[in-house]
């Protein structure tokens, strides 16, 4: 089965993650299927897409089982695909639920650099995951109804972030205690203790989909600079089958394996940054091919099939910090190794979605440069 039968197949038979309540998981799939209709312009996205999002929003822009109170930031993922949907059909209900995200980010708990909390139940702490969950829903809404001020604090959350989490090495940790009150956090830096693969490939994704359409300017441009220095380091740590451990920087930790949602999300940060200009010459040339590898690597070894039916394989179901239920999750290597493996979870398949969308547009662009230089 061939990688667009697949993600038709898929959606299809895709029901919404958690019983019809609005969610990161299924924005994940909603970001996929967007670029996929725009990359190929192929209608059956679009139609995916609506069967899929139009049942969660309501005429008024109420999204089912969303409470703000909560203060959960993956709660603002999803709403990625409501300015391209807004645009499309001239609905209004999309705007307006827009709007309601972005009345939980104006009310969102931070910690004192301006960051926002991971959750109103995880007091205190930046996690990576969110910079991706938040930050650039909130440029493209800020872009979309000209409020720069939104674009300037998404650009000082990236800063203060990337600062917090940073390590020696120029990677990231997974998360941020502004307390140090959590088990897991280092008493000097906050920081927990592991590179979780996955955890990188949000960030990456966050910030390439963010410097792809911001104008140029003295804050962009220092970011473009430590985002590409980031990727080529995790160009370093690329794997010979194209994909990307679990656990990055732990070469003696027994169990380590390759996963396929970080490698998909890398895949598409590192072709989407080499085709929107975020790098040059040669550094744009490695980019290209890590990502390429990475996508083949999936594509053609990671959607497997068994008994007639084709599946992405090799899927950590969900890791965390801190206590979630009834387990302590205390962030060290050996303890992404615990989680379940799964198939075909929407945190998987969107990101190989949007992989390959970018895959269809470098094709299209290396076609188009080879008839002008042909004529």
């Amino acid at each position: 089965m061939s990688p667009t039968e697949y993600f038709d197949a898929f959606c299809q038979s895709y029901r919404a993650y958690k019983k019809g309540a609005w969610c990161y998981e299924d924005g994940c799939v909603y970001r996929g299927l967007d670029l996929l209709a725009e990359a190929t312009g192929d209608r059956r996205w679009r139609g995916h897409l609506h069967r899929l999002a139009d049942a969660q929003i309501a005429p008024d822009g109420a999204l089912a089982g969303y409470r703000v109170e909560e203060f959960n930031i993956d709660n603002i993922l999803a709403g990625r695909v409501l300015m391209p949907m807004a645009r499309e059909t001239g609905d209004p209900r999309y705007m307006a639920a827009a709007r309601r995200l972005v009345g939980q980010l104006d009310r969102h708990p931070r910690i004192g650099t301006g960051n926002y909390w991971h959750k109103l139940r995880y007091h205190h702490q930046v996690w990576l995951d969110g910079l991706y969950m938040a930050l650039p829903f909130q440029v493209e809404y800020a872009l979309a109804t000209n409020e720069q001020a939104r674009i300037v604090d998404a650009l000082s959350q990236f800063r203060t972030a990337l600062d917090l989490t940073e390590t020696a090495s120029g990677l990231h940790v997974h998360g941020y205690d502004e307390s140090r009150q959590q088990a897991w956090a280092d008493p000097t830096t906050g920081q927990s203790p592991a590179v979780w693969a996955r955890a990188m490939g949000w960030l990456a994704m966050a910030l390439v989909d963010v410097l792809a359409i911001l104008p140029p300017g003295d804050e962009v441009t220092a970011l473009r600079q430590r985002s590409l220095r980031m990727l080529l380091k995790l160009a370093d740590l690329q794997g010979r089958s194209g994909l990307w451990p679990q656990v990055l920087e732990a070469p003696g930790l027994v169990g380590n394996y390759d996963e396929s949602s970080a490698s998909a999300m890398l895949a598409y940060a590192f072709l989407r940054a080499a085709r929107t200009g975020q790098a040059q010459g040669a550094d744009a040339l490695r980019l290209r091919a890590a990502g390429l590898a990475a996508l083949r690597g999936l594509e053609t070894g990671r959607l497997v099939a068994h008994d007639g039916v084709t599946r992405l394989e090799g899927i950590c179901r969900v890791a965390g910090l801190g206590g979630f239920g009834g387990v302590y999750r205390d962030g060290t290597p050996a303890y992404y190794l615990t989680e379940e493996v799964v198939a075909d979870d929407a945190k998987g398949v969107g990101p190989l979605m949007m992989a390959h969308a970018e895959g269809v547009l470098l094709a299209k662009s290396v076609a188009e440069t080879a008839e002008t230089r042909q004529a």
